[in-house]
Formats: C-alpha cells, structure tokens, sequence
C-alpha cells in the first residue's frame, strides 16, 4: 500500500486537474451513503464519510473535528483518507486526509462559482483565515482568471493581515479588512470559511449580483449566512441535499419558513450537467455545502493516479 503524505498529495491536487476531476465524477457519479456523524465527549466531532464506484474505487475518509484547538494553537481539524480497490477490497493507498478535504472544498467552491457567478467577477471576499481560506484564492483564480483583488476578514484582525501578506506573496493582490460589511458590499464574490456558530455574513449586505459561497456551516449549530442572505430572489444551490439535513444555515430559515426545500434550485451536479444557475447579471446566488464524499474520492484517485 502506498503512503501518500501531505506534499505529495498537494503536488498532485493542483486546482485545475482537481476541479476538472471533480466535475467528470459529478456528471458520472459515484456510490456516496451518508456520512456518520459522532460527537466524542463534548469538543470532539467526527465524521466517517464513504464513497465508491462499482469495481473501480473504494475510500473512506475519518474526519476529527476540535473547534476549541485554537485555544491550544491547534488546526480544527484532522483527517486520513484510505483508498482501496473496490473489487479486491484490497488496500491501495494512505493519503493525508488534511489536503485532500481542504483542496477538495476550495475545488467545489470554485467549481460552483464558475456556474453561479458572474464571469466578469473581479473582487474576491475571503471571510476565515485557516487553511481552507488560504487555499480559496487560488481555486478561484483557476475558474476566474480576471479575479483582480482579494480582501481577507477574520475576527482575529492579525490572522487577516498573515492571511492577506502570505497571499501577496504567493503573487496575488490580496489585503485585510477591518469592516466586514464594507467589505461584503464592494465583493463580487464571497466566500466563507469559519466555523461559527452565528452569522457573520447579513444578507442586507449584499451587492446585487454578487455571489455567496457558504462553506464552514457543515453541522446543525453553526452557522454562517443570516436569513436574508436566501431571501429577495436568491438563487440558492447545494453541493448535495445533505445538506438540508445538515448545515444550520439552511436548517434555521427551513425551520422559520423564510425558505422551503423548493426554494433549493439543485445541486452541484445538477449545475455540472445542465449549466449555469444564474438568470441575470443582478441575481444573487448562494452556494452552500457541507462536503461530499465524492469529491474526496475525485482527489485520492488523483492523488493515487499522480504518484
């Protein structure tokens, strides 16, 4: 069996492969149960999430998730990934799980947002400043060659400036605000990458036309997106209709009645398959997932195939 570490895996998840992969395992698509979801003591969560294709691919990926590591100068989260032939049963590789979940979500984004917003998309707003965060940039720019700016906000001002000091090095434009609702205003696109618990992003906000990408309100108590942010003609899109089941943003305005499971226009494949999801220049539309295993097998047979 191979033993994948973490820059190997990153040398072979270059977003444009990964996000051409992603899109081919969207329109073929895979066996994806849903993922198990286990809280240990009262700071621990974690997920097992599995995905195959008939005689070709099995993985199984192990997600901890320790929102309190902060406190301790600890990542969030941790994650190992098996990959194994799904005839045999045979294993075939150890993949560090870190980069595929976290390039595979700034991937998905990116992916969706080449559908949803709009092509002349210039300013970028990065609202997080932890791993997926850094990587969100440069995913966008593989879809959103004209992206100009990217303005960083965390609620830690000097993670923003790290943030925004690493990514201009990294060749980008990038720069940290103080004012988050100046900032959502002037963004083209949004995108959110935090995991809290109430929302950090208002819908009044919002610039007509402008795109919302929710990432980080992957379990029932977080959240990320207020109401509005779904209502005055959004069109809202999911990675999958987990996350109806899953992601509080959606669960609060479901269960309030702002929206109902109609008002969800379709899914990250469904947006593969049959195009763009915007009516007009001044839409807003709203992505939201909470990760699919799907993607995370896209990127180990990729990562495997690489190496």
């Amino acid at each position: 069996m191979k033993q994948i570490d973490a820059a190997a895996a990153r040398r072979a998840l270059a977003f444009k492969p990964l996000i051409s992969a992603l899109e081919t395992m969207l329109v073929t698509g895979c066996e994806v149960p849903p993922r198990q979801v286990h809280t240990v003591g009262k700071d621990l969560t974690v997920l097992i999430m599995p995905a195959w294709q008939p005689g070709r691919f099995l993985g199984v990926k192990t997600v901890n998730i320790a929102p309190h590591n902060a406190a301790r100068g600890m990542p969030g989260l941790f994650a190992t990934y098996t990959l194994y032939d799904a005839q045999t049963g045979v294993p075939l590789a150890a993949i560090d799980g870190n980069e595929i979940t976290a390039r595979r979500t700034a991937a998905a984004s990116a992916l969706a947002a080449s559908k949803l917003a709009r092509p002349d998309a210039r300013r970028l707003l990065v609202v997080g400043a932890g791993r997926v965060s850094s990587l969100l940039p440069h995913a966008y720019r593989a879809m959103f060659p004209g992206l100009q700016q990217v303005m960083v906000w965390a609620r830690r001002p000097d993670s923003a400036i790290a943030l925004a000091e690493r990514l201009m090095d990294e060749g980008l434009d990038a720069f940290a605000v103080p004012n988050l609702a100046a900032a959502v205003a002037e963004a083209d696109i949004v995108s959110t990458a935090t995991l809290a618990t109430e929302p950090v992003i208002h819908g009044a906000w919002l610039a007509p036309g402008s795109h919302l990408d929710l990432i980080g309100s992957f379990a029932p108590t977080m959240r990320e997106a207020d109401e509005a942010c779904f209502t005055g003609g959004a069109s809202l899109w999911v990675d999958t209709e987990e996350a109806l089941a899953k992601s509080g943003d959606l669960l609060a305005p479901l269960q309030s009645g702002v929206i109902t499971a109609a008002d969800v226009r379709g899914t990250l494949a469904d947006l593969c398959r049959d195009g763009p999801g915007r009516a007009d220049a001044q839409q807003r539309t709203v992505f939201k997932s909470v990760g699919t295993a799907l993607a995370d097998l896209a990127a180990a047979i990729l990562v495997y195939e690489s190496n």
